[in-house]
């Protein structure tokens, strides 16, 4: 007997002595010693065991020579930081909002409320340990940095479960992390990027303390390093590269150049009864098109003379952005030899109208303008026939993207890699080029010569490294696998001269079967005749 009641004695102190240290344990306060002066020594001093214990304090600039030191935005930030910790806890509390109010009061669930108490990161800004900037040929601008924070935030949390209020304390955070931030595209509208894409390169490490009641739960054996796991494992679900997290910040709808989705064939047939312009009764008369929202010049009949009844049977490619919202606008105009030109009527098609690779005739009523009010638009002008069809382009593949060094002179980009297919379009974007040097001038222009066809940017004055970014369209009948397509860099004198007007400063030939093999190239290509010249250059086959 008298040992059984010795065994539960010793179980209850055990138990009471185990409370009572975790108490002790959390609050506590030992006595803290008096603060020294910090000793600072050049690295140089410091011997092999010193360096040893710092080498994970480090910089990242300073142990990776391509990581680029920052000191002007850590200086940046702390200036900004109570601006910051404001913005950033408001956009908090907006995001969490929506969050937490699946977790509250559904169901069987016993969450009544989750609210924010407090809720401030502190005073400690976080530190940037370095930042690289990478080089891609796309249309986007690529940073990676090493981010450190040793805060000292505060942020209280209550949870009301079935009556009873629960106060969580998050304390004492500290964050090293490795995000790749992404701004693309870049657009013509400030801030200059329409989306940021954000993917942590390495698992974050995360420290923190977490009170609830007031008790320290982290310091329970076993629980931190728990939680360290979960947290890890989780955030690398999520963000750790490749996946990504978007953040949206224009409207792609204003920013966004839109591209080519297909081709618009439209056939002019003839008109009837259009009206009497000539001092004979007749008229001359040709037809222009255009997509509305297009800045291209329009697209031309023939002029036929002294007829009212004319007669065109010609056809004309135009290309779409848009189907939904785009509209085919049809004039028709009375050539003058003298002065300009008089307009007999006019008549607007939406493509919505049209059933993707489905032609359409149209017989339609020529009016003067499309104001509803206008006492004149019901006077006859005549009609005009036409055929359309919308032929969409076909879904892309996987595209291939550039290399970040240049490639050969000729592009060699292996074997083919999907079977061509029928009419299409090429899409020709001179993004820019790169120490272009002349012997007399450097104004320079590139010049996109195919099948005959010459087409060219504007000209930037006194620059080796211009950015054009402009893109030109070929129409095709036929992929063009056994074409090439020659660039050429030139440059042109400004001011009025007889001696050297314009000289070349180099060339590059691209073979269009890998082009259309790939769908799309955008590489960067070393100038024949030049001595380090780069062109920048973006093709794209489109096949309907």
């Amino acid at each position: 007997m008298g040992l059984f009641l010795g065994i539960i004695g010793i179980g209850i102190g055990f138990v009471l002595g185990a409370c009572l240290g975790f108490y002790f344990f959390v609050y506590s306060d030992p006595e803290i010693e008096a603060l020294k002066d910090t000793v600072v020594r050049p690295i140089s001093e410091l011997q092999l065991t010193s360096l040893q214990d710092l080498k994970s304090e480090l910089p990242l600039w300073l142990k990776n020579p391509d990581y680029d030191r920052v000191d002007w935005l850590n200086n940046f930030v702390l200036d900004m930081w109570p601006y910051l910790d404001k913005a950033i806890c408001a956009a908090v509390r907006r995001i969490a909002e929506p969050i937490v109010a699946d977790y509250i009061g559904r169901g069987h669930k016993p969450i009544e409320s989750i609210t924010f108490e407090t809720l401030s990161l502190g005073t400690l800004p976080p530190t940037f340990q370095g930042m690289k900037v990478y080089d891609t040929n796309e249309n986007q601008l690529v940073m990676e940095s090493a981010i450190k924070w040793a805060g000292n935030p505060n942020i209280v949390i209550a949870v009301k479960i079935w009556s009873l209020r629960i106060k969580i304390q998050l304390v004492d955070l500290q964050v090293f992390a490795i995000p790749r931030m992404t701004f693309k595209p870049l657009v013509p509208v400030f801030p200059c990027f329409s989306n940021v894409t954000v993917s942590l390169m390495e698992k974050p490490h995360v420290d923190f303390g977490l009170k609830i009641q007031g008790g320290d739960v982290m310091s329970i054996p076993g629980l931190y390093r728990l939680a360290q796991d979960i947290i890890k494992k989780e955030v690398a679900k999520l963000y750790l590269w490749p996946q990504t997290l978007e953040i949206p910040i224009l409207d792609s709808s204003l920013c966004i150049v839109k591209k080519p989705v297909g081709v618009l064939h439209v056939k002019v047939v003839e008109a009837a009864k259009l009206m009497k312009m000539d001092i004979l009764g007749l008229s001359d008369p040709y037809v222009k098109l255009k997509l509305s929202g297009e800045m291209l010049p329009s697209k031309k009949t023939t002029i036929k003379k002294k007829t009212l009844n004319p007669v065109w049977n010609e056809t004309f490619k135009l290309l779409v952005k848009d189907p939904q919202a785009q509209t085919l606008q049809v004039n028709v105009y009375d050539w003058d030899k003298v002065g300009s030109h008089d307009r007999l009527g006019m008549q607007m098609v939406p493509l919505k109208l049209l059933t993707p690779n489905k032609t359409m005739n149209l017989t339609l009523d020529l009016l003067k303008n499309t104001n509803i009010v206008d006492p004149h638009k019901k006077q006859q002008r005549g009609q005009i026939m036409m055929e359309m069809t919308y032929a969409p382009f076909k879904e892309d593949n996987d595209v291939l993207s550039g290399p970040l060094t240049p490639v050969n002179k000729e592009n060699d980009m292996g074997p083919a890699s999907r079977t061509p297919g029928g009419a299409g379009v090429l899409l020709v974007t001179i993004q820019g080029a790169e120490d272009v040097e002349g012997e007399h001038h450097n104004n320079p222009y590139a010049m996109v010569i195919f099948r005959g066809e010459k087409k060219k940017t504007k000209i930037i004055k006194r620059t080796r490294d211009p950015k054009w970014n402009e893109e030109f369209q070929f129409m095709l009948e036929e992929p063009p696998i056994h074409d090439k397509i020659h660039v050429k860099i030139m440059s042109r004198r400004t001011r009025m001269s007889f001696f050297y007007s314009t000289e070349s400063l180099g060339h590059v030939d691209i073979n269009l079967g890998d082009v259309v093999n790939n769908g799309r190239i955008n590489n960067k290509f070393h100038l024949i005749d030049s001595r380090n010249g780069l062109v920048h250059v973006e093709l794209r086959w489109r096949e309907t």
